[in-house]
């Protein structure tokens, strides 16, 4: 028991997936980086340009450091993994309940504008 604690091989087990996993988790966020630098390039993406920008940077932290825990069997490389993972996945939890919102309320008002647009033409004839 003393020998499985000393050596890292059950937080090696533990942490693979996300290693194998790594390079997805790269490119993801390289391309969030890539696409928040574009958003940045018009007006209105200025001020929500960062969001994107984060959330690579943060699976970019997590790519890293669960490599650094598989390499060192450090648990506290493997909490810091985990944590940038659930940042990630809040930041992006929030984004979507955001979208969601946005959408029904976008569905609202045209489905508002359509019934009074069919409304008017019925009194122009």
């Amino acid at each position: 028991m003393e020998q499985e604690a000393t050596d890292g091989a059950p937080l090696r087990e533990l942490i693979e997936p996300l290693v194998r996993g790594k390079f997805w988790m790269q490119l993801i966020g390289v391309m969030l980086i890539i696409s928040g630098v574009l958003t940045a390039l018009s007006i209105v993406g200025i001020i929500i340009a960062w969001i994107p920008i984060w959330a690579g940077v943060v699976l970019m932290q997590a790519a890293s450091a669960s490599q650094r825990a598989f390499d060192s069997a450090d648990p506290l490389e493997m909490k810091y993994a985990m944590s940038r993972l659930r940042i990630y996945f809040t930041i992006f939890g929030v984004l979507l309940l955001i979208y969601l919102i946005l959408m029904v309320v976008g569905m609202l008002f045209g489905i508002g504008a359509g019934l009074m647009g069919t409304g008017g033409f019925g009194h122009m004839q």
